[in-house]
């Protein structure tokens, strides 16, 4: 493909992308902030400790480590063997480090609404056959049927990463004179045609190009409104109640600060030296006689109300992130028939992402995972679409399968 279209569709996508970029800021600094800044003005943590629960239900529910929660059966008696298939897949998903890195995902989605895993082929012997790496949204932009990474490199990771690569006069130059030099490198998959770049605006560099079988980015989206292509997630959704939320104890906190220390008032008599004063248990303050001295000042402000408010901001937000029903799946104290009620009740706020899920990411997980394992010889070529059916036996699942329509 030409480049000059490629760096069309690139640009393209990233315009796409922009209005979004603010949005995620947003909602990562109010659930997972990063710097000193972010975190001293975070002053209300339910958004966070809500993400962090929703997170770990969803990597439960969806994918839980070591239990067979996908299964193939054949579709003829002429398919390989499905058992075999389901095996080695499983095996090396166990072996690889899937389950450490899905679980960044599972934040991703919740915060942003959409997600991005990478699966690689790790080289022949290796422990897995496969190797994962989480990959921030703000390094990926997307268009249909198109994907857009763009990531920093050295000339030293560049040519590791793609040894068939001979830079031009230009670049060669900026090497010689520094080989700590970043380049900012695209790497474009557009219908499984796969194409690398350096972007350099007057003079960009194609490194390498190809096609995969199947496509190695598994981007998920929480749910989609019509005509978007990222998705919007429990942490958007409820991205006004937390700013709320963080206000209101912000405030809360300052009369607090007010209660404690007070504000005072002195008569401007010539003897009271404000700078002076130090407002500590204990501490003398002259003052001149008949004069009133310092004063107290009754603040008119009564924030009694704000624990109410407070206390429904909350509860809006755990409503939200789903804090209050994914939490029921594990009570042990509940009848039979309120089991199957609470979960239907689940199911019918996560049934559309469940779906979504099981299309966008746990079906072409398997199916890049059977191919790269089929290519290199492991398992006979075996095909979701005609050799075999994909069965998902997480607890999600059953729980779906269990729930009673109502």
């Amino acid at each position: 493909m030409n480049i000059k279209h490629l760096q069309k569709m690139y640009n393209k996508a990233l315009n796409l992308r922009e209005p979004w970029l603010k949005r995620w800021d947003t909602a990562r600094r109010y659930t997972v902030p990063t710097t000193d800044t972010e975190v001293a003005t975070l002053f209300d943590g339910t958004a966070a400790d809500a993400v962090d629960n929703l997170a770990a239900s969803i990597y439960t529910l969806l994918t839980p480590p070591e239990s067979l929660w996908i299964n193939l059966v054949r579709e003829s008696d002429m398919s390989p063997d499905p058992e075999f298939a389901t095996h080695a897949l499983r095996a090396n998903l166990n072996d690889s480090n899937f389950y450490t890195t899905v679980h960044q995902c599972y934040m991703d989605l919740c915060i942003y609404g959409t997600a991005c895993l990478f699966m690689a082929e790790n080289p022949i012997g290796a422990d897995s056959a496969f190797s994962f790496t989480a990959i921030p949204m703000t390094d990926i932009a997307i268009l249909p049927n198109a994907v857009f990474h763009t990531t920093s490199m050295t000339a030293t990771e560049i040519a590791s990463a793609y040894p068939l690569w001979v830079p031009a006069d230009k670049t060669r130059k900026k090497l010689e004179s520094n080989l700590d030099t970043k380049f900012r490198v695209v790497q474009s998959l557009i219908d499984l045609d796969f194409v690398a770049w350096l972007d350099i605006d007057d003079a960009p560099e194609i490194l390498t190009s190809g096609h995969f079988d199947t496509n190695p980015y598994l981007i998920f989206r929480w749910n989609l409104c019509s005509g978007e292509l990222y998705g919007r997630g429990p942490v958007l959704r409820a991205l006004p109640d937390i700013k709320t939320a963080n206000k209101v104890v912000e405030l809360v906190l300052k009369n607090a600060t007010i209660a404690v220390s007070g504000i005072w008032q002195a008569d401007d008599d010539g003897v009271i030296n404000l700078q002076n004063i130090n407002l500590t248990p204990g501490a003398i303050i002259p003052k001149a006689v008949g004069s009133s001295g310092l004063t107290p000042l009754v603040s008119g402000a009564n924030f009694d109300v704000s624990q109410l408010v407070l206390s429904d901001l909350r509860d809006r937000i755990r409503h939200t992130l789903l804090a209050d029903r994914l939490g029921l799946m594990s009570d042990r104290e509940m009848t039979a028939t309120e089991v199957l009620a609470r979960n239907a009740d689940m199911m019918r706020v996560l049934g559309a992402t469940y779906g979504r899920l099981l299309h966008e990411f746990i079906r072409p997980l398997c199916e890049r995972g059977l191919q790269i394992l089929s290519r290199r010889g492991v398992i006979e070529p075996i095909s979701l679409h005609s050799d075999a059916e994909l069965k998902y036996l997480a607890p999600i699942a059953i729980a779906t399968n269990d729930a009673p329509v109502l």
